[in-house]
């Protein structure tokens, strides 16, 4: 039984099911997914929690086999936590897996946690397996476009929100700006906001006091907003990151990776390889893949020749090897390098307006 994460309150409201899996990518809403099915189990009596943590080649998948099957003194019903971070639980936690599904006892709910899976994964045995006994409940990421609705349906939940029409999705849009897509952070100020002022309706300087200072942006999302052309994000993410003291090194790392990943695909694709396959090895997937698919028919090797070697010139900047044609500073460097890419990928792909 798959399930979206905003329907798993609705199915618990109606009963539990024996198993239910929670994978994806985001922690918070993994997390909140979690706390919901724990809740649940508690609320019926599943006193009882066992947990246990998939970590190595060895595992002894016989504890976890054992402990669905024993029943404790104290409690009639237990919750039973089966985390896998890997999401490959191996040949031998495959057949357990599949054999746990097919023996579960009445009085045991379980909670298999897991990270983003790929087809394969969720095509595998075990975790047919895994579905076919209860739910699956795939958390996804919230797109950096989706977040400003995010952010308010967050605040109507806690009993706030901000004002009608423009003014207020120019606050929602400010919000969103600040935490820079990382919903722990926009969750914590969320909770701020909830603490610092009283239900109804909130002003964008009142929200504007509480998150100015405390955005937090993360460099591995900067290469979605470099390929995807949102020329603005990209030198308002550098800035921050600039200002939150993020090495430079780790910048040009995140750029550099995408230049290269670029070239290792679409020299594969002049090989003959499909251009699906390509990405597959050279381990591009996600939001990148959609990306990837939009850019690379349109690169041309002369592009890429130059970039590569823009990126070496930058990875001398930024570790304090000046050039007669860059700028010395290597945040200017970093900025350079990222338009370029940005341009670059612009204009190779379909003809699209370049983002703010």
């Amino acid at each position: 039984m798959q399930l979206r994460a905003d329907a798993l309150a609705p199915q618990l409201a109606k009963g539990l099911r024996p198993i239910y899996t929670v994978y994806g990518d985001e922690p918070l809403l993994i997390q909140e997914a979690a706390d919901a099915i724990r809740a649940a189990a508690r609320a019926q009596g599943y006193g009882e929690r066992k947990v246990f943590t998939v970590a190595g080649a060895h595992f002894d998948w016989a504890q976890v086999l054992g402990a669905a099957q024993s029943q404790s003194l104290f409690a009639e019903r237990q919750l039973i936590e089966i985390r896998i971070p890997s999401g490959k639980p191996g040949k031998e936690g495959s057949e357990a897996l599949q054999r746990y599904c097919a023996r579960l006892p009445e009085d045991v709910v379980t909670l298999v946690s897991l990270p983003k899976l790929d087809k394969t994964q969720t095509g595998s045995a075990w975790f047919t397996a895994l579905d076919g006994a209860g739910a699956s409940v795939r958390v996804d990421p919230v797109e950096r476009r989706a977040l400003p609705q995010w952010i308010a349906q967050r605040l109507v939940a806690q009993g706030q929100r901000v004002a009608d029409g423009e003014m207020g999705q120019r606050t929602l849009a400010f919000f969103a700006d600040r935490v820079e897509g990382n919903l722990l952070a926009a969750h914590q100020e969320l909770q701020k906001l909830a603490l610092l002022h009283p239900k109804g309706e909130l002003s964008f300087e009142q929200i504007e006091s509480a998150v100015l200072n405390v955005a937090r942006y993360d460099v591995f999302k900067l290469s979605e907003a470099v390929l995807g052309g949102q020329v603005a994000r990209v030198l308002r993410m550098l800035e921050g990151l600039e200002a939150e003291g993020e090495a430079a090194v780790l910048v040009h790392w995140s750029l550099s990776e995408d230049i290269r990943a670029l070239k290792r695909v679409r020299d594969a694709v002049d090989a003959g390889k499909p251009l699906p396959m390509a990405m597959r090895e050279s381990r591009v997937w996600g939001p990148k893949e959609r990306l990837f698919e939009r850019i690379v028919p349109g690169l041309q090797a002369a592009d890429l020749t130059r970039l590569v070697a823009a990126a070496q010139v930058c990875d001398g900047l930024v570790k304090g090897l000046r050039h007669p044609d860059w700028p010395q500073d290597a945040w200017m460097g970093l900025r350079r390098l990222a338009l370029m890419l940005v341009e670059t990928t612009a204009a190779r792909g379909p003809k699209l307006a370049l983002q703010s």
